[in-house]
């Protein structure tokens, strides 16, 4: 069953088409990694899921329900997203910024309730921050203020979490700190994340579903055993890539790579 649906969809920046006529299933309770060169199409993908961009023909289904006709306070509800790079403002503790999460359930007149507390004292708890709640986030270090936004996404009480490049700029350490909590949030409360990835092993490691794009277009799509090889890398990338099995034999990982170049490539590419 699939968490997310897209319908020939297709989406452009005025007259720069950036998505064509894509058909994509995203399954429910998973981890599906988008990955793909820069300009590719991956945040744009997700930004017009999110309801942030306009799509200029297509159809985008969450949980059966087409968005058209879901309000926006309510698509929030369905779907929480996390942009690259957010910015928190200065002084802000990482309660006070996990509680923005419930800004989509709250009513025009009152504030937190008891329910509201409880949420994001639970989300605070799940991202391995409780003892850090009343810090301000400019004072955590890299993987902790984003675990702090992925608290904050956790507070919308949504079953579908998306993530745009949740792990750039941070070093290895913090990288896998980041996405191991992502993927015990999936494994433990079946919540569907999505998320784009520059990092190719660590999409491979965490990835049930893994997609490939390539201006616009979709190159591959599966599991990363399945369908991370060396014919679809040369094709997303432009890499001749050395790849071997993990130690324990689940996924895929980049070894070493090559640029390709030469005419071979140049005819492949037109």
């Amino acid at each position: 069953m699939e968490a997310i649906s897209v319908n020939n969809l297709s989406v452009a920046y005025e007259n720069n088409i950036i998505i064509e006529d894509m058909n994509l299933k995203i399954p429910k309770g998973k981890i599906s990694i988008i990955i793909g060169a820069n300009g590719c199409g991956k945040s744009t993908l997700l930004k017009t899921i999110a309801r942030i961009n306009k799509p200029k023909n297509g159809d985008i289904f969450i949980n059966n329900k087409n968005i058209k006709k879901v309000k926006e306070k309510n698509i929030a509800k369905e779907v929480a997203f996390l942009p690259q790079g957010p910015v928190c403002p200065s002084g802000l503790t990482v309660r006070e910024l996990v509680a923005y999460g419930r800004f989509p359930h709250q009513k025009i007149i009152g504030g937190l309730n008891s329910h509201d507390k409880d949420i994001i004292d639970w989300a605070i708890k799940e991202t391995g921050l409780s003892e850090f709640a009343d810090r301000e986030v400019e004072n955590l270090s890299g993987g902790q203020r984003q675990r702090a936004w992925i608290a904050m996404t956790l507070a919308q009480e949504t079953e579908i979490i998306m993530l745009d490049e949740p792990t750039t700029y941070l070093d290895m350490s913090y990288q896998l700190e980041v996405l191991e909590v992502l993927q015990k949030l999936n494994r433990e409360k079946n919540i569907t994340v999505v998320i784009v990835l520059h990092e190719l092993n660590n999409a491979c490691r965490f990835a049930d579903n893994i997609i490939g794009l390539k201006k616009g277009k979709i190159i591959c799509e599966g599991k990363p055993l399945e369908v991370i090889n060396k014919e679809n890398l040369k094709e997303i990338y432009g890499i001749e890539a050395n790849l071997q099995k993990s130690e324990n034999g689940l996924y895929p990982i980049c070894m070493d790579y090559e640029l390709l170049r030469g005419e071979a490539w140049k005819i492949k590419t037109l």
